[in-house]
Order: C-alpha cells, then structure tokens, then sequence
C-alpha cells in the first residue's frame, strides 16, 4: 500500500477531529462536476476541449486502460508531459486507479529521468513522440535498460508510434463496459494513502520524489477555494509548469470549486495573454517572471484583460515592483502563496488584503498550519525578528517516496526546515527576506540579497536582478549585483549604488560589484534563478582577476 511516510495514527486523529482532512478524494469532485454541470465546459488546451461529463469518461476509460495494461495497485506511472489536458486529468485517473503518478518537468532530461525511473521503480512512463524539438522516445530507449522495472510506454497527443498504447485510445474505447459498474470504487486510492508523487526542481542535486497524500491534497485545495473565493463561474488558467508539485489553484482548488480549467502547454507572454482574451479568464496562476513579461508586452499591445479577478503567484519572491506594475496593467489584485514541493503550502494572501500585504509579504499561514523562526542553535527568536521558517501542519507532504533517509534527515524534530528566513509582524503576517544558503555574511553583517533585489527591480533602467555573494579575502564575503537592463536603457556602478543609498539602507549591504548580463540563468523547473551558478561564476571571475 502507498502508506505515507511519516503520517502517524496520532496525526490522522487530530487533522480528522479538526476537520482539516476527510475521506474525500480529488477525483470525488470531478465526479460531482460530472453529475451538476454535465454539459459544461470543464477543461481547455489548444488542442483539446472537454465537458465535465466528457472529462469524467476521459478519467474512467484511462483508468481502466491502465489496469487493463496490466498495472497493480501502487505502481508507479511516470508522465513527461508539457501543460496540458491529458496531463491534468491523467492525474485523477490514476487516483481512481490506486496507481501512483509520478508527473515529472517536460524539460528533466537522460540524468534526471534515469534517476526517477530508477528510483521510483516505475513500471510504466506517459510521453509524446516529440514536443518542442525533443525526440521523448529516443531518450527512453536510452535510459532503458537503466529502468528494468520499466514495461510500459504509453504516449500522449495525437501523434502516436504505430502500435504503441496511448491515452487516446483509451479513451476511444468504452472499457467501462468491460468491467463492473462499481469496479472503480474498489480501486480508488484511500484518503489516507497517496497516489501523486512529485519531484523536486533538483536545484541541491538529483530531485527527489514528494508523497502527496490525497488527505494533503484535498486540503490544499480547500485552502485555494476558500482563500480565492473560487466558484463555477471562475475560470482558472494555469501558466507555470503544472508538474512541479501539486499546483493548488489549477489541479486542486478548481475542480473542487467547480472552475473551467484553461492550460497553456508552453508559455510565452503574448500566447498567455491571447488564452487570457478568449477564455475570459478570471484566476491566473503563474510565477513573478511570467507576470513580468506578460506586464511588459501588454505595455506594447491591445489586450483584453478585464476578465481578471485575481492572480495568485508562488514558486519564487515576487519583486513589489513587479506585482505593482502587473496590478496596474492587468487590472487585478497578485496574491501570493508560499511553500515548497517539499512541504506544500504554508501561508498566503487573498484579493482582499491590503497591496502592502499582498506584494511586500507573504500573508498569513493558512488554517491548521503551524511555523515557528528559530535561529542556527535552534531556539524560536524573538517577536520581529529574522529566523530560519520552520513549518508543520495538515498541508504538509508526508515524506519522500522510496528515501526513508531523507524523510528522517529532513523531518527529524516534526517541522520541515524551509530554508527560507524570515520575520512576523504583530499581525502574525510573514515577510521572507531571502534563503539562508543564499544570505551574504559580510564582515559578520547579515545581508538578505531578496530585500536588495526589490530596491533595484524599482530602478526605471533594470529589467531584472538577483544578489549574489562574492568571496572576499578580508570581508569573507562582499554582494554582487547581476543586472538585466531593459530595452535600450543602461545603469553603471555609481547609478546603481546612488539609487540605492537613496533608499536609505544600511551601506554595508550596498553591492561591491556589478555584472550586466543579458539574462538571468534559471534552473530546471524555468521558475527560480540559478543562484548557485552565478555565485560560482563570480567566484572564478574574481579569482582569475587576482591572478593575473
């Protein structure tokens, strides 16, 4: 049984009797779509349009098709798919057939793939015959015999290798008739197991695979409907890479609140603000930098966008200047949500707080959650203060698939340590100023390099910045400013260090050096700067100048 790692009978209790968890499963409410708003549009890609009746026949028929292939229960199903509506719904399906769905980045390639099909012990792996240049079949051929656990390969779309098994011939196939009415009833996942694993971005290294149980998804899709106000006249549209964790608004909080779901397979700002147009959306999932470039090719287009209730953003600091600027010209309040894939959800904001709140914070932790700021020795810091955010709580991700070790390392004293530092105000509202790995310590002088970035995201020359550290042999460490200029604009040194000191911070956190690049590395998952890279490049750059 896909028992969750490290839920323990004292939590069930306790989540149960406060009514954090239930026995409802994400695909409960697909089927109760399907029954009140049979007809209705449910979910869209550009190739794809399905009712909810439609959907629920999709969910069904490739169910079956998957234990018609021969999986068991609590085998391991890997799906490579861009954004998209097989990728959605494929999710659901395998809940109702007690299989486990590992939904992994379109972008992982040989390294990561051979590790997840190895580790996951994967019987069976979802792909499309080519997307976007990338030969998927080639690539598995490769990693095969690396994967011996491996005997199935399915394929999405439309094109599909002559003889091979794929999800559209599933659903063609009325299967429902060739299994009991009540077959999948007996198959579903419980609520106290899991049937979604996800993996990490893999910014420290290998990713590794996150147990989402489905008590841990229903509630985070409560959280969503709750917090966004979501109801069947919403239309939610889903930007960011829906395979990077359990993506609350899109895959969770909309089918339970009855939305249409809209999915962009790949994103590019001026596409995203067409699908915006069309499909009259009302909730926009994304990342800051996909908000910024949508802000910034709106500035030169006609765009309908008044359809815009509200945006919610996770997965990397939101720059206020950057939330500010998409409020204007969006029309709608950014709300944010803070967590990780290797926790879930923690806190966040709605459209009906204040825009300090809203873009200079994180909001608030969301019901049943529980964080505590502790400093490295382990006790809590005082009120106001800066800790390390240590979280725990019905929202939280019950271990790593398969890494006893890991889940014990990481979860050892019950809170998961989220890297990340931060302060609360009296209001019990959290601010992240920066990641603990990524703070510079200057001379024995902390420097949180988020709240610097926030001051030069607001220069009227820079596009785009982060805040490195660079090794100094008598200060241990100096910041660096890496800066993206926009079009047709340019900032040196002593403009960005006046900008600065007249925003009246402390000099010691003025950056001692600047590089103007043309972009900004990302890592795997496209939503965090490679920091770690930058820092490295840095360090060789310094070090070949001292040299010479």
């Amino acid at each position: 049984m896909a028992i969750p790692s490290r839920y323990t009978e004292e939590l069930y209790r306790r989540y149960r009797r406060d009514g954090y968890w239930t026995d409802a499963l994400i695909a409960d409410y697909w089927d109760r779509n399907a029954s009140l708003y049979p007809d209705k549009e449910a979910i869209v890609d550009s190739h794809t349009r399905l009712t909810w009746a439609q959907a629920r026949t999709w969910i069904d028929r490739t169910a079956l098709g998957f234990l018609k292939l021969g999986l068991k229960k609590d085998e391991v199903a890997v799906s490579q798919l861009p954004n998209s509506v097989e990728l959605t719904l494929l999710r659901v399906a395998c809940e109702k057939a007690g299989i486990l769905c590992l939904p992994v980045l379109r972008t992982f390639r040989h390294s990561e793939m051979a590790h997840i099909l190895k580790t996951s012990q994967a019987v069976a792996i979802v792909i499309l015959k080519e997307f976007r240049g990338m030969d998927y079949p080639a690539m598995v051929r490769e990693i095969r015999p690396g994967a011996p656990s491996l005997r199935h390969v399915v394929f999405g779309g439309e094109d599909v290798p002559p003889g091979s098994p794929s999800l559209r011939d599933m659903v063609s196939r009325p299967l429902e008739k060739e299994f009991p009415p009540d077959f999948l009833q007996k198959t579903k996942t419980p609520w106290n197991e899991f049937s979604l694993a996800c993996s990490t971005s893999g910014t420290t290294g290998i990713p590794k695979l996150a147990e989402f149980p489905v008590c841990c998804n229903v509630y985070q899709g409560k959280v969503a409907v709750e917090r966004l106000h979501l109801t069947p006249d919403d239309t939610v549209f889903s930007m960011s890479p829906a395979a990077l964790g359990p993506s609350m608004v899109p895959h969770l909080g909309a089918p339970m609140g009855g939305c249409r779901i809209v999915m962009q397979e790949h994103f590019t700002a001026q596409e995203a603000l067409e699908v915006i147009q069309r499909e009259k959306v009302t909730v926009l999932a994304g990342v800051p930098a996909q908000l910024a470039m949508l802000s910034a090719v709106l500035a030169s287009t006609g765009y309908d966008t008044s359809s815009l209730r509200v945006i919610r953003v996770t997965g990397s600091p939101l720059p206020y200047q950057v939330g500010k600027e998409a409020e204007e010209k969006l029309g709608a309040p950014v709300t944010q949500a803070y967590g990780a894939v290797d926790f879930g959800h923690l806190c966040d904001s709605g459209p009906e707080d204040t825009q300090e709140t809203r873009l200079l914070t994180v909001g608030r932790l969301q019901v049943g959650n529980e964080l505590k700021l502790v400093d490295d020795s382990g006790p809590e810091v005082p009120p106001g203060e800066v800790g390390e955010v240590c979280a725990r709580g019905p929202g939280a991700i019950s271990g790593y698939f398969r890494d006893p070790e890991a889940t014990r390392a990481t979860w050892q004293d019950g809170w998961y340590h989220m890297g990340d530092l931060g302060k609360l105000d009296s209001h019990g509202i959290l601010m992240v100023v920066g990641r603990k790995k990524d703070m510079i310590i200057r001379g024995g002088q902390n420097i949180y390099p988020t709240e610097i970035e926030s001051l030069l995201v607001t220069h009227p020359a820079v596009s785009a910045v982060t805040v490195v550290a660079m090794p100094d042999r008598v200060m241990g460490e100096k910041a660096c400013a890496y800066i993206v200029p926009k079009q047709g604009r340019s900032i040196t040194f002593a403009e960005m260090v006046d900008f600065l000191k007249g925003k009246d911070i402390a000099p010691f956190k003025l950056p001692e050096r600047l590089e103007i690049v043309e972009s900004l590395p990302m890592v795997a998952d496209g939503q965090k700067i490679d920091k770690k890279l930058l820092a490295a490049r840095i360090a060789d750059k310094t070090k070949a100048e001292e040299t010479s």
